[in-house]
C-alpha cells in the first residue's frame, strides 16, 4: 500500500549537482518502482513509511519563469521517476512540460516508464528535448526482481521506438550495470536503431541498499556471490576497469555515440 499525499511547493526547479545538468525538476517525492538499488532512498528520511511505500505529489501554482532558464539544461528527474504510475492520475509532469513548449531550454527526461508516450504531442513542440530510457536487462524475469513496479523491458523498448519514429531525440541509459547479469551488448544491439546515444553506469553499492542487493545475489545468483563480494566488499576495481574497456571497444567498433559514468 502506497501512501499518497499532495504537498504544496513554491517552486519545482532546483539547482542540479549532476555534471552537465544545470537544473532538475522532480515532480514527486518518492518513487513506487521500488528498485532494489535505488540511490534516492535518502529522500525518505522525513517519512515514517519505507522508501517505495509513499509518494508526495508536488502541487505548484506558480508558473515556471521559462526565460530565466533559457539555454540551460533542465533534467526530469534526478531523484524520482517523472512518469511513475501516479503521473497518469495527477499529470504534474505533463503540466510542467507544457510550459516548455517553444522554449529555448534544453529539456532532458530519463524514465523507466512507457507512460511518456502519452505526451508525444507536447514533446514534439519542445525544440530541444531528449528522452532517455533506463534499461539494464532484457530479461523481464530479472527486471521483476530488481525493478518490480517499473514498466516491463518490452514496454520501454516499444516506447523508445514510438518516440524515435515521432522524430524525438531518444537515448538509452544502461544503468546500473549488474556484473555478469547486465548484457550491455545485447541492450545496445536491440536499441541502437532507435537511440542516438547510450550512457553506461555501474552498480554502485552504498548505504542501505548494499546488503539488499548482495542478498538478492545470494538468493537468485549464488554463483556470482564471490564476484560481488570481491567488488563490493573487498573493493576490487578490476572488474569495472575491464568492463569500461569492453564498452569503449564495442561502441567504437559499431560506431555509436556513448558516454561512460562509472563511480
Amino acid at each position: 500500500m502506497i501512501k499518497v499525499s499532495e504537498i504544496e511547493v513554491k517552486n519545482l526547479i532546483s539547482k542540479s549537482k549532476i555534471p552537465s545538468i544545470d537544473f532538475a525538476i522532480n515532480p514527486y517525492v518518492g518513487c513506487p518502482h521500488k528498485c532494489i538499488y535505488c540511490y534516492a532512498e535518502f529522500m525518505g528520511k522525513f517519512h515514517k513509511e519505507k522508501w517505495g511505500n509513499f509518494l508526495d505529489v508536488k502541487i505548484c501554482t506558480k508558473a515556471i519563469n521559462i526565460e530565466k532558464f533559457k539555454n540551460n539544461t533542465v533534467f526530469l528527474s534526478s531523484v524520482t521517476d517523472a512518469y511513475n504510475p501516479f503521473e497518469a492520475k495527477y499529470g504534474i509532469t505533463k503540466q510542467v512540460l507544457e510550459q516548455f513548449i517553444a522554449s529555448q531550454v534544453k529539456v532532458e527526461i530519463l524514465t523507466k516508464s512507457n507512460l511518456v508516450t502519452r505526451d508525444v504531442k507536447i514533446l514534439k513542440q519542445i525544440p530541444n528535448i531528449s528522452v532517455g530510457f533506463s534499461i539494464n536487462t532484457t530479461d523481464d524475469v530479472v527486471r521483476k526482481q530488481i525493478e518490480p513496479y517499473a514498466s516491463s523491458v518490452q514496454k520501454r523498448i516499444d516506447a523508445l521506438k514510438i518516440l524515435h519514429n515521432e522524430g524525438i531525440n531518444t537515448w538509452v541509459f544502461i544503468s546500473p550495470i549488474f556484473p555478469k547479469i547486465t548484457d550491455f551488448k545485447n541492450i545496445v544491439d536491440i536499441c541502437r536503431t532507435y537511440a542516438y546515444s547510450f550512457g553506461f553506469e555501474n552498480l554502485n553499492l552504498k548505504n542501505s541498499y548494499h546488503m539488499r542487493v548482495l542478498n538478492y545475489i545470494r538468493i537468485h545468483h549464488q554463483n556470482l556471490l564471490p564476484l560481488y563480494q570481491e567488488i563490493y566488499v573487498r573493493n576490487n576495481k578490476d572488474y569495472w576497469q575491464q568492463t569500461a574497456c569492453e564498452i569503449h571497444s564495442y561502441c567504437q567498433e559499431i560506431g555509436i555515440d556513448y558516454s561512460i559514468h562509472f563511480h
